[in-house]
């Protein structure tokens, strides 16, 4: 006893109208997906470009309500000031604990031609003192770099 699992019997190809599997993949809900998304691409895709303008309300600017920032400068021969007026290395946070007695952080510029030594040594005593060290950069400017 014999059987063929091709549905005709084994005598040849598959005729039409007979009985089989089909592996064919159905597209349109693929291609109705498709162009949903591509509607509503086209119809946000001027929002993503521009924004949405925001008229923000203007305020006048108070000048009593700005704090002054302790901000310490080292310049490419290793001086330190703090905001422009020199200061010992040694006595830098107890200077700093006296003018500004609620700062818990310090801004450190440097010169990038400074060598590392006086770097080094301030963000230490600032450290001893307790004080978050925030060092300042420039940021790059794009348009002036070579290509």
């Amino acid at each position: 006893m014999a059987f063929s699992t091709n549905g005709n019997g084994g005598t040849g190809p598959r005729r039409r109208g007979q009985m089989g599997s089909l592996a064919d993949i159905n597209v349109t809900p693929f291609v109705d997906v498709v162009l949903v998304l591509l509607i509503i691409f086209m119809l946000t895709a001027h929002v993503m470009e521009f924004g949405i303008h925001v008229d923000v309300p203007h305020v006048r600017g108070v000048k009593e309500t700005a704090e002054e920032l302790p901000v310490i400068t080292i310049n490419k021969e290793g001086e330190i000031t703090l905001n422009g007026k020199p200061v010992d290395i040694n006595e830098m946070s107890a200077v700093i604990h006296q003018r500004f007695p609620r700062a818990k952080g310090v801004y450190v510029r440097a010169d990038k031609e400074t060598i590392f030594d006086p770097i080094a040594q301030t963000v230490a005593e600032l450290g001893e003192g307790h004080f978050a060290v925030n060092l300042v950069t420039q940021p790059e400017d794009t348009s002036k770099r070579k290509r």
